[in-house]
């Protein structure tokens, strides 16, 4: 069942927006037993209730439940669903680096497999890209946004991070450390190395695609805290990693001369 290929960079000229024919989304999944097989249920739900052509990538990153199990017996009823193992080294950005390499759309989502992002949201990322965008980020904190049992620390934390990320790349994105958004494929090529093994792929790819002149747009979504399972972000651990990804774009941006831009962006959506 695996169709992995690896990802290459491609030239990153600009074009008119190609129409878009399959939406791959990419999960990234460990010991999520008690949750994995409605979160895949309920998104090809929503997919197919709007006619998206789509495949669900799941990444199992080690799980030491059933987690393993369970994506073989629901890809049985669900052909679009992949089930694909990391077998190491294991970690967040590394599992979703093994599912973009695996997809095979010309649109990608990437989500969280505790249900916490909203499925219709997932529509409507398709939506905007297919309208020619290059990427779709989602804010929880705009108008039209929200979240639900959002953690008081993790939310002092988030806020802290993102004001920091947007003062520093003077950008309006007040949501980058949210890792559920969209790409047309050129773009993940175009970010190509991707570095970040863990959580801060989060900021990587979407400060990237901005840096390197990809068009983006961002819309308003909700999320609610997990049900099931427990979060696997680390404050603790990733504060120093998100903070050498966020210094390695910025210095890519100021000092790299325009190397690794693309060479003629479309107008921002």
């Amino acid at each position: 069942m695996l169709r992995e290929k690896q990802l290459e960079p491609r030239s990153t000229q600009a074009t008119e927006a190609t129409p878009l024919t399959l939406l791959s989304v990419v999960i990234p999944a460990r010991d999520e037993a008690g949750c994995i097989a409605s979160t895949v249920e309920h998104l090809h739900l929503e997919l197919r209730l709007h006619d998206v052509p789509h495949e669900i990538i799941v990444v199992d990153d080690g799980s030491t439940d059933q987690t393993w199990s369970i994506l073989e017996e629901t890809a049985e009823r669900i052909a679009e669903l992949v089930p694909v193992k990391n077998v190491g080294p294991h970690g967040f950005g590394r599992a979703i680096q093994k599912g973009l390499a695996t997809a095979a759309g010309d649109a990608m989502v990437i989500m969280m497999a505790d249900e916490s992002d909203d499925c219709r949201d997932v529509v409507r990322y398709w939506q905007v890209l297919r309208e020619g965008s290059d990427c779709v980020f989602g804010s929880r904190f705009m108008k039209g946004g929200g979240t639900i049992d959002y953690p008081r620390i993790k939310w002092l934390f988030n806020r802290a991070a993102n004001l920091f990320i947007r003062l520093l790349f003077a950008i309006r994105l007040n949501d980058t450390t949210n890792a559920f958004k969209a790409y047309r494929r050129e773009v993940i090529e175009g970010c190509l190395p991707i570095l970040s093994p863990h959580f801060n792929i989060t900021v990587e790819l979407p400060l990237k695609a901005i840096v390197r002149g990809y068009s983006w747009k961002v819309i308003p979504i909700t999320w609610r805290n997990r049900r099931t399972g427990l979060a696997k972000l680390k404050i603790r651990e990733m504060g120093s990693r998100y903070f050498f990804i966020v210094a390695y774009v910025w210095l890519e941006k100021y000092f790299s001369r325009g190397d690794y831009r693309r060479v003629a962006s479309r107008l921002q959506a």
